[in-house]
């Protein structure tokens, strides 16, 4: 059987050069260890303060059932937003009405306008291809109109527009806006030679908060405009946020932070988050974040391929809905650095994802990170925050794309999660736990 990192069994060599045409990335996944009976469905965005009952702002031990949490999230966005999003055949949230084309053909497209579909919007994402939004008629069924249109152009790509969640304890956005707006880049500045830089694709990130006093940050989407976030701003300080006593992994790193949510219910949707792997491509960032999670998509999957073979390194949380759940993308595609949470004794969340897609481990609970709003530094829990630490250690070592730069930084980093363990892989830590002084204990912000 095929696994995520050949060289589990063999050697510590990424697996960097992948086919357009693989099969979809699930059945070249292990049957996770554990057999819990844990809910499939994954959760959406609402961008509402979720405040638990009992938390408190510093110190709380647990923030809840991450999956429960994310699974109720996904209804109530779902029933409120019935005018932009609906479910597909699995439950998951799509964008109501919108099917994607990656490398449609002529007969295809001719396809959907004889089933009166019209195309919304058309995009290039410069080297990784175009993608075509088609709009279905208000009296068809979204997932009818799709299989026509496999039936009608095989070597085609056809999908929904999916939309993805933060892995956390935490929202994605701070308010309900309209449509998010078409995303352009706010500096093409490039960096001081040899200065180390890393990607971010999530919620808006709060510029003004002081653990990015002096951060180098390019901001891109929601046309220019500024959208802080909780979960955005969280996950990007612990990769270059610095304020005593708080330290992010890379304070000196410049940051190249995608918006793809813009305080939209329909934000977050495998489009957005492939136009934004676009424009980092188009700024040579080496390394990218995305604690994200979702179904998998053929959008998404084309493209975060191609963006492997060109060398980019692409770190996501493999999410929180249980040990035996399915597998959650774009952390369970081939190629992909998988990062999974553990506690301050290092012990894995019990809600965390297990399986081969599991490369490493980082803390994820029992820590804080910055806020939006006031404190300015809250706990978290979830494999998001475990993510930005894994792609922040790797970011020096892969300043720009470069396959050799890639498998070098991974190596290296396998080794120093290793340590004395020798060769043992875990599905629940991958190669072993990082980062762990990067945990910023909550003992120190009281």
């Amino acid at each position: 059987m095929k696994l995520k990192y050949p060289f589990r069994a063999a050697s510590t060599t990424l697996a960097l050069t992948l086919a357009l045409g693989a099969t979809s990335a699930s059945a070249q996944l292990r049957v996770p260890s554990l057999n819990l009976a844990l809910p499939d469905r994954l959760g959406g965005l609402d961008t509402h303060a979720l405040r638990g009952p009992g938390e408190r702002l510093l110190g709380a031990a647990e923030l809840g059932n991450l999956g429960e949490v994310r699974l109720g999230l996904v209804a109530r966005l779902l029933r409120q937003h019935r005018d932009a999003l609906e479910a597909d055949p699995r439950g998951e949230p799509v964008v109501r009405g919108e099917i994607l084309a990656f490398s449609a053909s002529a007969a295809g497209l001719a396809a959907a306008r004889a089933a009166g579909m019209r195309m919304v919007r058309e995009q290039s994402l410069d080297l990784l291809g175009t993608v075509t939004v088609l709009l279905v008629p208000d009296d068809a069924d979204l997932a009818a109109a799709l299989e026509k249109l496999r039936a009608a152009d095989p070597h085609g790509a056809y999908d929904f527009n999916h939309i993805y969640t933060g892995s956390s304890a935490l929202p994605l956005g701070s308010g309900l806006a309209g449509a998010a707006r078409e995303a352009e880049p706010d500096s093409k500045t490039a960096p001081p030679p040899g200065t180390a830089r890393v990607g971010l694709i999530d919620s808006g990130v709060d510029a003004g908060h002081p653990v990015f006093r002096g951060a180098s940050i390019a901001r891109w989407g929601c046309g220019g405009a500024a959208h802080p976030a909780p979960h955005g701003t969280a996950v990007a300080a612990l990769m270059v946020g610095h304020a005593a006593p708080f330290r992010g992994v890379a304070p000196a790193a410049r940051l190249y932070a995608a918006d793809i949510y813009c305080d939209s219910a329909t934000g977050g949707s495998a489009d957005k988050i492939a136009a934004a792997l676009a424009w980092l491509a188009s700024e040579h960032v080496g390394v990218v974040n995305i604690s994200l999670v979702g179904p998998s998509n053929i959008l998404l999957e084309r493209v975060v391929t191609a963006m492997v073979q060109r060398g980019h390194v692409l770190v996501a949380a493999v999410g929180n809905d249980g040990p035996a759940a399915p597998p959650l993308y774009p952390a369970s595609y081939r190629g992909v650095v998988g990062v999974s949470g553990v506690d301050k004794r290092g012990r894995p969340l019990p809600e965390a994802a297990r399986g081969p897609q599991v490369m490493f481990a980082a803390p994820a609970n029992q820590m804080v990170s910055a806020a939006t709003g006031s404190p300015p530094y809250r706990p978290v829990r979830g494999t998001s925050f475990a993510a930005p630490i894994v792609a922040a250690l790797l970011a020096p070592g892969v300043p720009s794309p470069s396959a050799a730069a890639a498998r070098a930084a991974i190596d290296a980093l396998t080794r120093q999660a290793r340590g004395d363990a020798g060769n043992t892989v875990s599905n629940e830590t991958g190669y072993g736990i990082v980062g762990m002084a990067y945990r910023n204990d909550p003992s120190a912000f009281r």
